[in-house]
């Protein structure tokens, strides 16, 4: 939304504790949900960002050829259905999320194949970003933030090995360039330290 310069404000919602006013908004309890000013409601990150190009489409980010379209559905497919389960749920989650919603401690073996894992999606993210000027072509997209937005949280909580895959480093950097993307850089979460390069712009 920061991209398209759309204004918004955030709100923070627990979806473990299933309330029943957000139940009412969205019965799956689960984020994020945009609330229009006219009173629609989009569930889904997927469904949001459909909403959104064809609602604002001065900016688009989903692509502006058939092919680019197919190809930032796919990624986006990739990192928020892939990326996720293998990754961000064996270590995110595992580390913090599990232990704030009063779920147990961390499986090691969950960890291990994590961080396994990592090291494989960011040699696939170093050789989109050496092969083409953004994840899904030639503009930046959807895709690029979906990534940005898993690598980030990942890196919030110091997991993320740079020196391991320079060329998915150097797509990141650009992508944290962006200034919708560097307000969120200066979001914290009390309890945790974030590692000395998070926000730095030229990690």
């Amino acid at each position: 939304m920061a991209e398209k310069r759309l204004g918004f404000e955030l709100k923070l919602e627990k979806v473990w504790e299933r309330r029943p006013e957000f139940l009412a908004l969205n019965p799956a309890g689960t984020v994020p949900v945009l609330l229009e000013d006219n009173g629609l409601v989009i569930p889904d990150s997927a469904v949001i960002c459909e909403y959104l190009d064809e609602a604002y489409p001065d900016t688009p980010l989903m692509g502006t050829s058939y092919a680019e379209r197919v190809e930032v559905r796919r990624l986006l497919a990739w990192f928020d259905g892939k990326f996720d389960a293998e990754v961000t749920r064996n270590l995110l989650y595992e580390k913090h999320m599990k232990r704030a919603m009063g779920r147990g401690q961390p499986d090691g073996g969950a960890l291990r194949q994590g961080y396994a894992n990592l090291r494989a999606h960011l040699d696939y993210i170093g050789q989109l970003g050496e092969s083409r000027q953004w994840l899904a072509g030639a503009n930046l997209s959807m895709a690029d933030f979906a990534a940005a937005a898993h690598l980030s949280a990942l890196d919030f909580i110091g997991d993320i090995d740079w020196s391991l895959c320079p060329p998915a480093r150097d797509w990141y950097a650009r992508v944290k360039c962006r200034p919708a993307f560097r307000a969120i850089l200066q979001d914290r979460v009390p309890g945790i330290a974030t590692p000395a390069h998070y926000a730095d712009l030229d990690f």
